[in-house]
């Protein structure tokens, strides 16, 4: 009997990137009203314009987009077999923007270019950076990102290869930012949207303590993640993490997100991804709380509509707004350090 060839996937390791290499992922997937249904059943996610066709139209969209988070999870999801299978941990985020809404109905794939890479001085790991963009049906990019992840060798004898670290934005300029067609706060009814702070109810600085706290499930962590198509096995295979299940970066961003509601109900839509770093792991039983604080504040174009620039922070527990210690590391109870551009009626 002849033996059979390898057909599996193992995934891609260090030494099998390099720079200018193009990444197209694996499975497009039609998007449905399940996603939301999905969504709003995992997370306490109530912002307004994600949740009601009506709401939506009285902003100038024609029908209430899938959740701005859930499309950058389905976008990363696919990426999962050729970025991260064999990652150590996801390290950071840089210059996302969601340039266009994604629709029920609208058929969304993955393509991503790798623009660095350097090994680790131990020789067992290196980093790798790619650019990640979501395409629709009609290969409109709908949103891209840059993140870079930790990755194991095959070899640790391999060679190194010649280091490229690339130079990214510290933040999405304000004028960066795309306003979705149509858009328009005017008539914004602030009862439906739960919240009357608007746009000029912020200041630079000030400071959100979001109150509310959900403790994680292991039924639901693997439940998103699967929604997502995201096969990373640290968050399944107790086999490769016997200590515990590492919950999905993304399941921690998407729950602090849905806890701001709670003082920044009209934060609508995130429109740019400007930096993000998963400080601290986080496994079942852990309660997530989250505070917020406002970086940065710019118009635009669009009628009644501003751009708010927010810091999320993700906890399991100690004191609201505690970030760092004395030697300037995230300190043990920080989950997520995210700064990102929200659009918010003026």
């Amino acid at each position: 009997m002849a033996q059979s060839q390898q057909k599996t996937n193992a995934g891609r390791f260090f030494e099998d990137y390099a720079v200018g290499q193009t990444l197209v992922h694996a499975v497009p997937r039609t998007v449905s009203g399940g996603e939301r249904a999905l969504y709003h059943a995992l997370y306490p996610a109530r912002h307004a314009l994600y949740s009601s066709d009506t709401f939506a139209q009285s902003c100038g969209l024609p029908c209430s987009p899938i959740d701005d988070l859930a499309a950058f999870h389905l976008v990363f999801g696919k990426t999962v077999p050729d970025v991260s299978l064999n990652a150590v941990a996801n390290l950071g985020y840089a210059e996302g923007r969601w340039l266009k809404p994604v629709y029920p109905g609208d058929t969304l794939r993955a393509v991503s270019e790798v623009i660095g890479v350097k090994q680790n001085s131990n020789g067992k790991t290196g980093v790798v950076w790619v650019r990640t963009r979501g395409l629709n049906e009609t290969g409109e990019t709908v949103l891209e990102y840059v993140r870079w992840v930790m990755v194991r060798k095959r070899d640790p004898q391999a060679p190194a290869p010649e280091t490229v670290v690339p130079e990214l934005a510290a933040a999405v300029a304000p004028d960066q930012l795309a306003i979705p067609e149509g858009m328009e706060f005017e008539d914004y009814d602030f009862a439906l949207a739960g919240e009357a702070h608007r746009w000029g109810d912020y200041e630079i600085g000030e400071r959100i303590d979001h109150v509310d706290g959900v403790t994680i499930e292991e039924a639901e962590h693997m439940m998103a993640t699967r929604l997502w198509q995201n096969t990373a096995k640290v968050h399944f295979d107790l086999s490769v993490r016997p200590e515990g299940r590492l919950i999905y970066g993304g399941h921690v961003i998407s729950m602090a997100r849905a806890l701001s509601f709670n003082g920044l109900a009209n934060a609508q839509m995130i429109v740019g991804l400007n930096a993000g770093a998963h400080a601290n792991p986080c496994f079942a039983g852990d309660t997530v709380k989250a505070w917020s604080e406002v970086l940065d504040k710019a118009e635009t174009s669009a009628p009644g509509v501003g751009a708010i620039r927010l810091r999320l922070v993700a906890t399991k527990g100690g004191a609201p707004f505690d970030l760092r210690g004395a030697d300037g590391k995230y300190l043990p109870h920080v989950l997520l350090d995210l700064d990102y551009w929200a659009l918010m009626p003026m």
